[in-house]
């Protein structure tokens, strides 16, 4: 049983070879260095705020519709996401130390985990208090 080969020509050779001339000038910059990669610590920083940002939307929007009565699960949800947020600064941190990357994902997870945690930290000390 014979299985269908595409005949490879000079030019289609010659058309691979130049798309991956392409691909390689379009990593290198002005100076001849590749563009540094994202650390990848850094892109699990932001995730771990994306995931963070969203458990807060659903823990403001559940206590806004039970106008304030939730329960003790939510409490645990806020604790646990403060553990999140925890992990996400170390993460951002750790990933500053990786070689020859952008760490602009790093300074962004960073920001928007430390606005977080301390916000519910607030939030939490002003509920020991009351």
């Amino acid at each position: 049983m014979l299985i269908g080969r595409k005949i490879v020509t000079e030019e289609d050779r010659a058309k691979a070879l130049a798309k991956a001339r392409e691909k390689q000038r379009k990593r290198i910059t002005k100076y001849g260095q590749a563009k540094p990669r994202h650390a990848r610590k850094g892109i699990y920083s932001c995730g771990y705020a994306f995931v963070v940002l969203l458990l807060l939307f659903l823990m403001v929007s559940i206590s806004f519709r039970e106008k304030g009565e939730v329960g003790m699960l939510i409490g645990f949800v806020g604790l646990g996401t403060m553990a999140l947020t925890g992990i996400g600064i170390w993460l951002g941190l750790r990933g500053l130390k990786e070689r020859d990357r952008n760490y602009i994902t790093c300074k962004v997870g960073i920001g928007i985990n430390t606005a977080v945690f301390l916000g519910l930290a607030v939030i939490f000390i002003r509920g020991l208090v009351r």
